[in-house]
């Protein structure tokens, strides 16, 4: 019987090996490295991702090799000389200086500074390509694209021509530079070359937000998959932010998620009625009221009822009052107090049952005080129980939220009680939400207006960093990009919104969204120039450039548009 002479490396070996000029044939595959020998005077974060997401499986090689700084620095000294040198020849002969020379000599004694003072290290850099393919036609071709496509990036590459054999080992995985073509490179810049990621941005269950930008994959995702549901969306006026939202919306409908919309300008009638929902329109001579003295029942709350209402129809009554002095501020407790006790409401759970006090309850109260405070207070009161405005916010409240999806309107009233109509609807979602959980989204569109006002910001504040605890995801949309990145209660809002969509930002605003997101150049540029529907997603630590997409029966009902509106009418 014969011995087996076969052993592990005839095994894996392949049947055949040659090697060409420009390429290398293994088997029946052709191979192709390149290196990279130029690079642009400065390259933003993450500028490798074009390549990492080139739609082919490419094996990518990056050496880092660290360099003496005592070296390095004789060797800058006497190329700064050379350079100044040259640019004092060429002043004095009355010659054109070469166009490269004084950028290269800032770039220069910027680095012999920050070198000295160790702020910065010195290194050389390699990064190596190999394409493998299934025909030379296909291999000619690719890296042909990736040349294209880094020229673009004004990366400088080449084919490791009569090297091909040095140059695939160079990118096999046991980390041996066989070409050592390397580019020196300080700390920021290295930097720059990492975290070596991909940018994807998909899960296993969710919805479809878009489809990636970068590499045409879809973009789908589960918002409470996060630590939590909140999103912040902010862009300019016509960018696509509400047309985003509403398709988020019908999209969450078919996985059970009930929606509540703040809409002040009527854009989601359309959409409420294709899905059976609530249309809530608020004015005058609406039959919709809610009552801002309504007190969450004992059996549907576990919190102090009574404190929380004190506080938000002192911070309600601030936005409809004005500013008060601290006097005026302890009459209108005192009343507020004295109010729910005409009524019978005490600190006591068991007197929540009863029907709460209306606004006209509050007014008579501080009459009946007669103080000067009072009558002054109450004088500025009485247009809202007496006056222009009596009935909206006089009334029991008469609606429900049950729907799968609700919209309260604003439409009809005037911009100065938009914020107070905004914050007593909010009051009222907080206390009917806690009646039973449920997943829930609650959109805030043109949030700004509430973002104008320190009082309602806090309560919007407070329902953002309190969502989670109810299953509620709470999005906001503005596009004041300054109301949230100069405010405190903006700032929370942002921290605790674990999503975020940015779409087209204003030039005067630019340079605070990249300072706050943390966006490279070419992301800046992207919100700068971006078109309709296209912006960046973030989901945690994560982001990618976003297009919007939907069908032609989602567009039906989430564009607002105004030759289509009138078409579709």
């Amino acid at each position: 019987m014969k011995k087996d002479t076969q052993n592990v490396q005839n095994i894996i070996a392949p049947p055949a090996l040659e090697v060409d000029f420009s390429h290398l044939k293994i088997g029946d595959r052709y191979i192709r490295t390149l290196f990279i020998v130029g690079y642009p005077r400065y390259v933003s974060a993450n500028w490798l991702s074009p390549l990492i997401n080139f739609n082919h499986s490419l094996d990518i090689a990056m050496y880092v090799y660290p360099s003496d700084s005592k070296g390095t620095l004789d060797t800058l000294r006497r190329r700064i000389t050379e350079m100044e040198a040259e640019l004092n020849t060429d002043i004095q002969k009355g010659h054109i200086p070469q166009a490269g020379t004084q950028p290269a000599l800032e770039d220069a004694k910027v680095l012999q500074a920050q070198l000295v003072k160790g702020s910065e290290k010195f290194f050389q850099f390699s990064l190596y390509i190999t394409v493998s393919a299934d025909s030379l036609k296909e291999l000619n071709t690719i890296p042909q694209q990736i040349q294209s496509m880094l020229g673009s990036l004004m990366i400088i590459s080449k084919t490791a021509s009569l090297s091909m054999e040095d140059a695939f080992k160079t990118t096999l995985p046991y980390c041996k530079d066989k070409l050592l073509i390397t580019r020196n490179m300080d700390t920021t810049a290295l930097s720059t070359t990492f975290p070596f990621t991909s940018s994807e941005l998909s899960d296993n269950q969710g919805i479809l937000y878009g489809i990636n930008i970068h590499n045409d994959s879809l973009v789908v995702f589960d918002r409470f998959s996060q630590e939590n549901a909140n999103m912040l969306v902010l862009a300019t006026s016509g960018s696509g932010k509400s047309y985003a939202v509403k398709l988020e919306i019908m999209r969450s409908l078919m996985f059970g998620t009930q929606s509540i919309v703040i809409d002040p300008e009527n854009e989601y009638e359309m959409l409420s009625k294709a899905s059976g929902g609530n249309h809530i329109s608020f004015s005058v001579s609406s039959k919709h009221r809610v009552n801002p003295f309504q007190i969450a029942k004992p059996q549907d709350s576990t919190e102090d009822e009574m404190s929380y209402k004190y506080l938000f129809l002192q911070s309600l009554l601030k936005l409809m009052l004005g500013q008060m002095s601290p006097t005026e501020d302890a009459i209108l407790n005192r009343a507020l107090v004295l109010t729910y006790r005409q009524k019978g409401i005490t600190d006591d759970p068991s007197t929540h049952t009863l029907e709460p006090p209306r606004m006209e309850d509050l007014y008579k109260a501080l009459i009946g005080m007669e103080d000067e405070s009072a009558k002054n207070l109450s004088a500025r009161l009485e247009k809202y129980v007496m006056g222009s405005l009596k009935g909206i916010f006089d009334q029991q409240s008469n609606i429900d939220i049950d729907a799968p999806l609700t919209v309260f309107t604003l439409q009809e009233l005037a911009d100065e009680i938009r914020p107070i109509v905004m914050f007593i609807i909010l009051d009222f979602i907080w206390t009917q939400i806690r009646k039973d959980m449920r997943k829930r989204l609650l959109i805030v569109d043109e949030a700004w207006y509430l973002m104008r006002h320190e009082d309602s910001a806090k309560i919007l504040q407070s329902f953002v960093k309190r969502a989670r605890k109810y299953y509620l995801g709470v999005t906001i949309i503005s596009q004041n990009v300054d109301d949230f990145l100069g405010s405190p209660y903006g700032k929370a809002i942002l921290t605790n919104s674990a999503l975020k969509m940015l779409f087209k930002q204003s030039s005067a605003a630019i340079k605070d969204v990249v300072d706050t997101f943390y966006l490279s150049q070419g992301e800046k540029m992207l919100l700068l120039s971006a078109d309709i529907g296209e912006g960046i997603f973030f989901a945690g630590q994560n982001h990618v450039a976003l297009k919007v997409v939907s069908s032609q029966d989602e567009h039906a009902l989430a564009t607002t548009k105004p030759s289509e509106v009138l078409k579709r009418g």
